[in-house]
């Protein structure tokens, strides 16, 4: 973090006093606690100080300081037309750059006090055009601007990433954004993360507290074969009849556009073509609403060498069930398209993405934000290093291919390594697991109460510190929906008196 340049000058009576603070932090049993403790060390490292300067190289806050008092001129002087076309200027969630990852990484709760009051002035001014001292708009006219105001700012979401019996860590995610109503509409997973997209986007909204409890997820997914069977060649390591069986008991014979209808969740599930030729794909109540959810789900669970590929199936407007693109073999979705970021944007008008990533051979070569934003002189040789690994790579297994393409088993492996390394996987805001090597003996076990709660806690310790940028990023999003519905309930309300009174 930051702190290096706050706390240099510490004398010894307070670094104790903050590394005593540090200790509680580690401890905190839930989010409230750690954030009590954490604004604790926020004042007595000097960081809040930093909050109050409105100097800082990554926004511009001249431009915000500008729109700032306006949006409270208008809005005390209840101005509504100007309220609204200041509004719809800067309709975005990064204007002037106040998202920038390195504006949250100084405290640990908040960010630039300047920012904190711009974004809370837009929610008090939206909340003002939407409420009944707003006289001068008619019913229409309000919902038709929240309307715009809704396509305009977008919607965020999360992605989970693969990674076996450890994506449980997605569970202590999702728990800690529930919690604070921070979780979004929006839902990608592939492999162990299609797992926990799956288990929410085919669940009523009272049934997820069940369903983090873990109950759900004690099976004996992972059984594996014996080495006679390995030899011959015809399947994985893994036996796909006990994770099919796992899948189907939990997600049942659900499409996704039923799933959609059950749950609210846009879910998207990742899959590949075991024909490395073929791009990757996402799984939806858009692009395949008749597929069946397990079904996709278990092809994204197809990690090579572990289970072998898999065929989907759909189900039919009669109930049968159909293959779905008969020919077609599928695989992990992981290899190629871990966090599919560019294609749900086109299909849900994406502002903002939270990555939840716990992938074994990606975490430990991860960066921090601070890591990755530095421009500093001392930062350039793992930079390059990192880029150029990256070019030899990609070169080598594109020469292998070339040379020993006749040989599928070797092309196969060099096309999922191609599409492993050529991936990005960050998203905007990233919940990164922290592993040692225990960690990685997880992996294959199959999820047992203790594991489950080790891993859920480590999810939801990974999340608090990201909460308050979550925060920040939603809050004018959250308030533009929640608008929309109160004037969709008045606007609803009113025709059912007016019915009633015509009926009368």
């Amino acid at each position: 973090m930051l702190f290096k340049d706050l706390t240099q000058d510490m004398n010894p009576h307070q670094a104790y006093r903050i590394k005593k603070l540090k200790r509680q932090l580690e401890r905190a049993e839930s989010y409230e606690e750690w954030k009590s403790t954490a604004l604790k060390i926020d004042e007595e490292s000097g960081a809040q100080e930093w909050k109050l300067d409105n100097s800082s190289a990554y926004f511009d806050a001249e431009i915000i300081s500008h729109r700032l008092n306006l949006l409270r001129r208008y809005r005390t002087s209840e101005r509504t037309r100007d309220l609204m076309y200041i509004l719809r200027e800067g309709l975005t969630y990064d204007i002037a750059n106040i998202a920038h990852p390195l504006l949250f990484t100084a405290t640990y709760v908040g960010t630039k006090k300047i920012i904190e009051d711009y974004i809370d002035e837009v929610s008090k001014s939206l909340a003002f055009v939407a409420s009944n001292e707003c006289q001068s708009l008619s019913a229409q006219e309000k919902l038709d601007f929240f309307e715009q105001c809704r396509t305009a700012y977008g919607q965020p979401a999360i992605m989970f990433s693969g990674g076996a019996t450890l994506g449980l860590f997605h569970t202590g995610v999702c728990k800690a954004l529930m919690e604070q109503d921070l979780m979004p509409k929006v839902l990608s997973g592939s492999s162990a993360g299609a797992i926990m997209t799956a288990m929410l986007g085919v669940s009523k909204p009272s049934d997820v507290t069940g369903i983090l409890s873990g109950e759900n997820f004690f099976s004996e997914a992972f059984h594996f074969r014996k080495i006679g069977q390995i030899l011959k060649g015809d399947g994985g390591i893994a036996d796909v009849r006990y994770l099919k069986k796992f899948l189907v008991e939990n997600l049942g014979d659900v499409t996704f556009a039923e799933a959609f209808k059950t749950s609210g969740l846009h879910i998207n599930v990742a899959v590949a073509p075991y024909d490395a030729s073929q791009d990757a794909r996402i799984m939806n109540a858009y692009t395949s609403p008749d597929l069946l959810v397990w079904s996709a789900v278990l092809a994204s669970c197809a990690v090579p060498v572990l289970f072998p590929p898999v065929r989907l199936t759909s189900k039919r407007y009669d109930g049968e069930q159909t293959p779905y693109m008969a020919t077609t073999r599928w695989v992990d979705g992981s290899v190629r398209s871990d966090f599919p970021q560019e294609k749900m944007a086109r299909l849900y008008n994406i502002n903002y993405t939270i990555a939840s990533q716990v992938n074994p051979h990606i975490v430990p070569f991860m960066q921090t934000d601070e890591q990755r934003y530095r421009s500093d002189m001392l930062s350039w040789p793992e930079r390059i290093a990192r880029r150029q690994g990256k070019v030899i790579s990609k070169g080598v297994m594109d020469f292998t291919r070339q040379r020993m393409g006749n040989v599928n088993a070797l092309r196969r492996l060099m096309d999922h390594g191609y599409g492993i390394v050529d991936q990005r996987y960050y998203g905007d805001l990233n919940i990164v697991g922290n592993y040692s090597f225990k960690h990685y003996g997880y992996m294959l076990q199959n999820p047992r109460p203790f594991l489950f709660k080790l891993l859920q806690r480590e999810g939801e310790r990974a999340t608090w510190p990201k909460i308050s940028a979550i925060e920040t990023h939603a809050r004018v999003g959250k308030t533009i929906q929640h608008c929309l519905e109160l004037l969709n309930y008045q606007q609803n309300k009113a025709e059912h008196v007016k019915a009633e009174h015509i009926s009368v």
